[in-house]
């Protein structure tokens, strides 16, 4: 098993030709200790102190200096080069900064210099909580400073409680915090397949109330997924109104992204509307024409989104760069009438004869708007490890069973997660390339080596830069950096972050022209290659292309702003 790619030569010395790679050998001081040119000297008083001082220097002025390096500031601007200065934690300077006294001061000639990349929509929640995860090495290894998790509606409803779990053990990266609506409809509603009463509408507000007075930076929906499918849109609108109240944002995996029910156009439509109505940002989180069925729709999606922003609405979208979407098997092909209730209500159902042939009636066609069991792959499944890697179709044929009547039994089992392969590359990058698109992962912080989990958890951002900016030149080096940085921060409300100016939090990234991802379908456990420095906070995370073990993350409370 591979956990890092070599760095490929690039012709510049300041390049270290080495592998991102842990230091168990080496002390956090020695690591700090390799970038410091000067020495510090305190003087206590009198004149022998003085003598003493004589061959001494005063203390540096800056913690840390980047010399000479591209600096793409996450505004979309061309990079130029500048040296950049960091002070307790914070950019205090930017430009041609001639001889400055630093702490540590790194040549980064020929290098890329860029705010450490937002995620804006990340799964590593339950990582992060875990110890011995919590470094975030494969964000790290990506350029990845912030995350924002609970997505798609799913997450816990106690901000307070995850928190708490999230700083236990450190955390090598930022963490920001969604409500998810998911997971507040279940705990008021459970798995019913109706509408909230109004008194039920009011203790999900309440809990939306709680979560945004406890610093989270908005509300999360997950439509396509019971029970938030179970939800009618004014549901959404009612509670996306509270997180407005804050300048909370809303971020929703729309109803449909295909044609389950009412259409991915109708879908994206939904979220224009919560904003329309509630004056909220809204985000169409990675955004997509799922399935045969949907192939060519992102030219529909584009306008739609083009159309409500031209009428003013603060509507975006985020986006992985892969071909392929990871969901849990029972998401991709039950319809969702038949979960309601939760898993006995659909035990009773599969026992009525009728009943059961009309699931998996409707699984037949949600196969086929997936493209077929050769489309599907299993990710992970704790029942069956055998099973992971390997195609729908593959399992099938061993087990000499029809691919429906097969996952039925898979998900009666338990449910594998799953990756499909149901994109087009003209609609990926389509919406790859507008102006509003973010970079997002859509990804988790799996364990190494366990499972085959997409490999957008290891290589998303490392992925957008190598292959559609280097390789194949689809969009501007300064157009990717900011759909990761200036981009994201700006509709999330996140002021001190994303640029590279005088006063911001010193999230930094330093990368190579050798950036890119080097996990695969098949192969995923393996970090991305190019990153040579990250600084989160102005505290060293990877230095010399080695991973310091440093902790400097932490759980942002809204409302932080630049000085």
């Amino acid at each position: 098993m591979r956990r890092a790619g070599a760095l490929r030569g690039t012709g510049r010395a300041s390049v270290p030709l080495v592998p991102l790679r842990r230091s168990p050998g080496a002390s956090r001081g020695a690591l700090e200790a390799a970038g410091r040119p000067r020495t510090r000297c305190v003087a206590r008083g009198g004149l022998l102190a003085a003598l003493a001082l004589a061959g001494c220097e005063a203390d540096p002025a800056y913690d840390l200096v980047l010399r000479g390096g591209q600096v793409l500031d996450g505004s979309g601007a061309p990079p130029q080069v500048a040296d950049v200065a960091v002070r307790d934690g914070r950019i205090v300077a930017v430009g041609s900064l001639g001889e400055l006294r630093a702490e540590r001061q790194l040549d980064v000639t020929g290098l890329y210099v860029a705010p450490g990349f937002i995620d804006s929509h990340s799964h590593a929640g339950p990582g992060l909580a875990t110890s011995g995860l919590s470094q975030a090495e494969p964000l790290l290894a990506q350029g990845i400073a912030t995350v924002l998790v609970n997505p798609d509606g799913g997450g816990p409803v106690d901000m307070a409680e995850q928190q708490r779990a999230l700083e236990a053990d450190g955390l090598g990266v930022n963490v920001a915090l969604m409500v998810p609506h998911g997971s507040v409809r279940r705990e008021v509603v459970g798995m019913e397949d109706r509408d909230a009463s109004a008194d039920e509408l009011d203790r999900m507000r309440r809990l939306v109330r709680q979560g945004m007075d406890e610093g989270a930076w908005g509300l999360s929906s997950g439509t396509f997924y019971a029970p938030g499918s179970y939800a009618g849109n004014a549901e959404l609108v009612e509670l996306a109104r509270v997180a407005a109240e804050y300048g909370g944002v809303y971020s929703s995996h729309i109803r449909d992204e295909s044609d389950y029910t009412i259409g991915v156009e109708a879908a994206v439509e939904e979220v224009v509307d919560v904003s329309r109505q509630t004056g909220i940002t809204a985000v169409v989180t990675h955004v997509k024409a799922l399935g045969p069925p949907a192939w060519g729709a992102s030219s529909a999606i584009v306008e739609r989104i083009e159309a409500a922003r031209a009428a003013g609405l603060p509507v975006y979208a985020d986006q992985y760069p892969y071909l392929a979407s990871a969901t849990g098997l029972s998401a991709a092909l039950l319809p969702r009438w038949a979960q309601a209730g939760g898993a006995d209500a659909f035990e009773d159902r599969l026992a009525d004869p009728a009943t059961r042939e009309r699931i998996r009636e409707a699984m037949v066609d949600n196969l086929a708007r997936r493209g077929g069991a050769e489309r599907i792959q299993f990710r992970s499944f704790r029942e069956d490890p055998s099973i992971e890697g390997r195609r729908l179709s593959d399992v099938a044929a061993e087990r000499e069973g029809d691919p429906v009547d097969v996952a039925l039994d898979l998900i009666r089992e338990g449910g594998p997660s799953i990756v499909s392969f149901n994109m087009r590359e003209d609609d990926v990058l389509r919406l790859m390339t507008q102006e509003w698109t973010m970079t997002s992962s859509d990804g988790g912080l799996p364990e190494f080596g366990v499972g085959v989990p997409h490999p957008r958890s290891y290589g998303a951002f490392a992925r957008k830069i190598g292959k559609f900016v280097f390789e194949d030149r689809v969009m501007p080096l300064e157009a990717a950096v900011h759909s990761m940085t200036g981009l994201p921060a700006r509709v999330f409300g996140m002021e001190a972050r994303g640029r590279i100016a005088e006063g911001m939090v010193a999230d930094v990234v330093v990368f190579s022209d050798y950036f890119k991802d080097n996990a695969t379908f098949t192969e995923p456990h393996q970090l991305s290659s190019g990153v040579v420095h990250l600084f989160v906070a102005g505290e060293a995370a990877v230095l010399n292309s080695a991973f310091t073990g440093a902790r400097a993350g932490a759980v942002l409370a809204r409302g932080e702003v630049a000085r």
